[in-house]
């Protein structure tokens, strides 16, 4: 496909604000785009170059892309600086100063700006910043104006077109009339939505499976308060305690030794981090395995686990084998997810556990989950109390006979609500991404913000449910403008509904998640999410999570109904 026609379908989709015509628009293109180019227009289309687990990343932040836009187009730091600052977008400076310069060539494809930007993405070492730089100018002048205005905004992560990999799915399926949820299930399996799409337009999207290396979506608990609900929808359960820990996943494959570590939103994390699992296969009875578990910090004085805040400071990238020391590590494993070759996605709960007992080593390093098989739902509330008087969470419940089914989809795990009164009338907390904040007054004019406007997911859209300004320390409000600071934007990112009245004074893009306290959850008719937190408090960052993450607007009319 040719660069200038794909730029053309970016501009269309940038100027549609119908979540229905993203998704026509997008269908024409995947349908024009043939099978060897599809993953590369995917990922382009999304701001991307790869899935975010392989970590591929042009490296080029905002005050390189303004040295690339002076090289490209012979203009002064200060001449690109004024159109930057009138336009706020370095993707309409790009396309500005190109129609300045003239006619380019129209030949270059999507497949050759595509390896050029990889290859840009993939130098390193010494001078690698200024061939880096010379290599992204040399494309910029190479290409159409309205290209140069996406493929100038990659590098800064602003494609702002207002899509996600869902929308690519549903685009998927309206194209190649393969169910929406059959392509989304192979997408959990494995999350790379080029290779996915390349398998629709294949017609074999049936081949997905797990694999070594790459990280599956994982599986999510639901939430209720009554045990006699959860044997009613779930029938024989397992019981298992819960922990306060960091989700992990390990992958192991014993020809090449090699450990490759993933958090519950997909990142890979270097060994380094958790040096106990380098030598993790000695303790793995297979050929290859994906193991779910829990990493818990644990204090060897005491000879117990230590809370979510001190095991987290083990990924923190200084003093790591201080930390490592201090904080050492138990990996609480509840589920294999591949073993010696095959999927365990489907296979029911108690026939992956049977597998999982005899693969992981119990010890020090691994520790199989004690489980309870039941289907009296007195059991279960014994067994709560039991953990909870442990020091740990309560429980999480499964059916026995479910499946693998990557997030809180169905009745396949179920967690209980938490304590009344342990953080809040609320008994549950919200996981919510900031969407902007404003500017502060009196005592907080020192930390340059007040208050943030906070939302929850819905599609590929986020709704605003709450604004905070308690429960922050003078720390955490300079963190928290510290971090904003380098994701703040001009205009209202497309994928925010928020009624008028609650606009911030900044915007920022959709990155930074949160876990938030209340009072109660009411009917809202300001916030877009229909619904509204009182009194939020926020608890913690929440570091681990994406934004794919957060709660979504069906979760807190689900915790309406609980409260």
């Amino acid at each position: 496909m040719q660069l200038n026609k794909f730029a053309g379908y970016l501009e269309k989709l940038e100027k549609t604000p119908s979540r229905l015509e993203i998704t026509r628009i997008l269908s024409n293109l995947l349908k024009e785009t043939p099978t060897s180019e599809i993953d590369k227009v995917v990922f382009l289309s999304l701001g991307i170059l790869a899935p975010n687990y392989e970590g591929t990343i042009l490296n080029l932040a905002e005050k390189m892309m303004i040295r690339v836009l002076m090289l490209g187009f012979g203009k002064s730091e200060n001449e690109v600086k004024v159109l930057y600052k009138a336009s706020g977008d370095l993707g309409n400076v790009a396309e500005e100063l190109g129609k300045r310069q003239g006619v380019k060539d129209k030949s270059l494809t999507v497949a050759e700006v595509y390896d050029k930007l990889l290859e840009i993405a993939e130098d390193g070492g010494g001078g690698s910043q200024d061939r880096k730089i010379e290599k992204m100018a040399k494309i910029l002048t190479e290409i159409d104006p309205l290209s140069a205005r996406y493929i100038a905004r990659i590098p800064v992560g602003r494609l702002r077109l207002g899509f996600s990999e869902k929308t690519v799915i549903d685009a998927l399926s309206s194209e190649s009339g393969i169910p929406e949820r059959e392509i989304e299930n192979a997408f959990n399996i494995r999350p790379n939505i080029g290779y996915i799409a390349r398998l629709v337009k294949e017609k074999n999207i049936k081949d997905a499976k797990p694999e070594i290396g790459v990280p599956v979506v994982p599986m999510l608990a639901q939430r209720l308060n009554s045990t006699d609900a959860m044997i009613k929808k779930m029938g024989k359960v397992s019981v298992e305690p819960k922990f306060d820990g960091l989700r992990i996943f390990i992958h192991y494959r014993k020809k090449d030794n090699l450990v490759k570590i993933f958090t519950r939103n997909m990142n890979a994390i270097n060994l380094d981090t958790f040096p106990e699992l380098k030598d993790v296969g000695k303790y793995i009875k297979a050929s290859e395995a994906i193991l779910d578990s829990e990493a818990i910090g644990v204090d060897p004085k005491r000879a117990m686990f230590l809370d979510f805040q001190k095991t987290i400071q083990r990924r923190r990238k200084h003093e790591i084998e201080k930390n490592a020391s201090e904080i050492p590590l138990q990996f609480q494993v509840f589920d294999i997810l591949l073993f010696d070759g095959k999927s365990l996605i489907g296979v029911p709960y108690t026939e992956r556990r049977g597998i999982l007992e005899k693969v992981a080593v119990n010890g020090s390093l691994l520790r199989v989950d004690e489980n309870t098989i039941t289907n009296d739902p007195e059991v279960i509330k014994n067994m709560h109390e039991k953990y909870l008087k442990m020091g740990l969470e309560g429980v999480v419940v499964k059916k026995a006979n479910g499946t693998y089914v990557s997030g809180r989809t169905g009745w396949n795990w179920v967690k209980m609500k938490e304590v009344e009164g342990k953080r809040g009338k609320l008994s549950d907390t919200i996981d919510c991404v900031i969407m902007g904040y404003t500017s502060g007054k009196g005592k907080r004019t020192g930390f340059g913000m007040g208050q943030f406007l906070a939302g929850i997911r819905d599609g590929d859209t986020f709704k605003s449910v709450t604004k905070v300004g308690t429960g922050l320390s003078d720390e955490q409000f300079r963190e928290l403008k510290a971090r904003l600071t380098k994701i703040q934007v001009k205009e209202k990112p497309k994928e925010y509904i928020v009624n008028k009245d609650l606009y911030p004074d900044f915007w920022v893009t959709p990155s930074v998640v949160i876990e938030l306290a209340a009072d109660e959850i009411t009917v809202s008719p300001k916030h877009t999410a229909g619904l509204a937190l009182r009194f939020p408090r926020l608890i913690r960052f929440r570091d681990d999570r994406s934004v794919i993450d957060v709660t979504t607007v069906n979760e807190l009319h689900d915790l309406l109904k609980l409260q």
